[in-house]
């Protein structure tokens, strides 16, 4: 297919959002927006905390910080412009500012992605090689493995987005979702797509089912080493790893179904944005900290030093 010469017709893209009712759109304007500020919230809490309290310097409460800043990241690439288009009857998005959301969206969801692998690792060594565990995930290993983690997402979105920028777009400019999503935008261009199309899965969809499945291999073991090895910390081992397993479920499954199993019904694949972009990124601080013990007692020690601070 002959690609067109005028690459610049296309200046801004039309988001048809969740729903053309003024009345819903105002429901979830207030739903989301108490929703977002409750992400902000929550994670900055337990980054705080994790920073503040040396109850938490370990190698679990470092990489949960670092989790708890990529899913702030996350959500805002995309949240707090989907929130105030719900006020708008014209939800538009230039074309730039299309790229840069999917770009942000694409490099946080890898590098939280690596990270939740890293989480598991230290999890394994913390429960198989107990012994070991200092010597091994020492302060160059965690460093590594962050670096790690942005690394990946850095070339996880490039490797899609350096062939999605120079796509033309001559047509057609409404997406039918609350935000630019790669597989939707990239339908738009006025040239051939379907081998970036299958960039698209094999990078996202792929990748997030292939390491979803070795993550859940690896806490198989983890439980089943639990089992085998019958001990006080048992229990305290057992909820610490049901909630990581939570949290990878939340994330990774979404993703999965967006890019994978992709739904014909675009309901659907709206309600798993939101799930993914606004919801999780919600759970997990509530997840960590409702079911952790060490954590709960850090935020009322860093609450009770505040209100000292303000009454002295």
């Amino acid at each position: 297919m002959d690609v067109p010469n005028n690459r610049s017709s296309v200046s801004e893209f039309i988001l048809l959002g969740l729903s053309t009712s003024r009345e819903i759109q105002i429901f979830f304007f207030a739903v989301f927006f108490l929703v977002y500020v409750a992400i902000i919230v929550g994670n900055l809490l337990i980054v705080i905390s994790v920073i503040v309290d040396t109850h938490l310097h370990s190698p679990m409460y470092f990489f949960l910080a670092n989790l708890s800043f990529f899913d702030l990241c996350l959500s805002s690439a995309a949240t707090p412009k989907m929130i105030a288009d719900l006020l708008r009857k014209r939800k538009t998005i230039s074309l730039w500012g299309c790229m840069a959301q999917m770009f942000f969206m694409h490099f946080f969801g890898g590098g939280e992605m690596s990270l939740l692998i890293a989480m598991a690792i230290d999890r394994y060594v913390a429960i198989c090689k107990p012994l070991q565990y200092q010597t091994i995930m020492n302060h160059r290993v965690l460093i590594g493995f962050l670096l790690l983690s942005w690394a990946i997402g850095s070339i996880h979105t490039t490797s899609q987005m350096v062939f999605t920028v120079g796509l033309p777009f001559c047509g057609p400019n409404v997406v039918d979702s609350i935000f630019c999503d790669l597989p939707l935008v990239i339908k738009l261009a006025c040239t051939e797509t379907y081998i970036l199309e299958l960039l698209v899965i094999a990078n996202s969809g792929l990748l997030s089912l292939i390491c979803f499945i070795l993550l859940l291999i690896s806490y198989i073991v983890m439980l089943v080493t639990i089992w085998q090895h019958s001990s006080s910390a048992s229990s305290k081992a057992v909820s610490t790893l049901s909630a990581h397993i939570t949290v990878v479920t939340l994330f990774f499954g979404p993703a999965i179904f967006i890019y994978v199993f992709p739904f014909k019904s675009y309901s659907v694949d709206k309600f798993l944005s939101v799930f993914y972009s606004i919801i999780t990124p919600l759970l997990n601080p509530i997840i960590y900290t409702l079911r952790n013990q060490e954590m709960k007692a850090a935020i009322k020690r860093l609450s009770s030093q505040h209100i000292v601070c303000k009454n002295g």
